[in-house]
């Protein structure tokens, strides 16, 4: 895969990961974010800070692929993915219960967050996106 390409998807990853919405033109390998509406408790400020982009994503809707944000469940998988192949088996069972109990999400990232494990996480969660990334890209 060509460089250009790779470093998109790198970009578009991050972005999702930060809970934005994209909006790529293949064509002009332009990049467009807007953070989700879901998370906004001002829509007027939202309409205000991210007009232009909004207008110009919607006028110009066939040029452009929507790659959304990651779901609930996609995340739970590739946290899964990631336990998975983790060589400490104490660590891995202790992580599965995480997943088991309430707030998995929670408990997940305060248990990877303290351990040594946390930029190996950060790496294997960024590989994963890319690769859904990549998947809506070549639709």
């Amino acid at each position: 895969m060509e460089n250009s390409k790779l470093n998109i998807i790198k970009e578009i990853a991050q972005e999702l990961d930060c809970g934005n919405d994209c909006y790529y033109n293949p064509k002009t390998k332009e990049l467009i974010t807007i953070p989700n509406f879901g998370d906004l408790l001002d829509e007027d400020e939202f309409r205000e800070s991210f007009g232009a982009e909004l207008k110009k994503v919607t006028t110009n809707k066939a040029e452009y692929i929507k790659i959304e944000g990651i779901e609930s469940f996609e995340s739970f998988k590739i946290m899964q993915r990631f336990i998975a192949q983790i060589a400490d088996k104490q660590f891995q069972s202790e992580l599965e219960t995480v997943l088991e109990r309430k707030k998995p999400f929670q408990n997940f990232k305060y248990s990877i967050d303290n351990s040594d494990y946390r930029q190996n996480w950060f790496d294997f969660k960024q590989k994963e996106v890319e690769k859904i990334v990549e998947k809506q890209l070549n639709r």
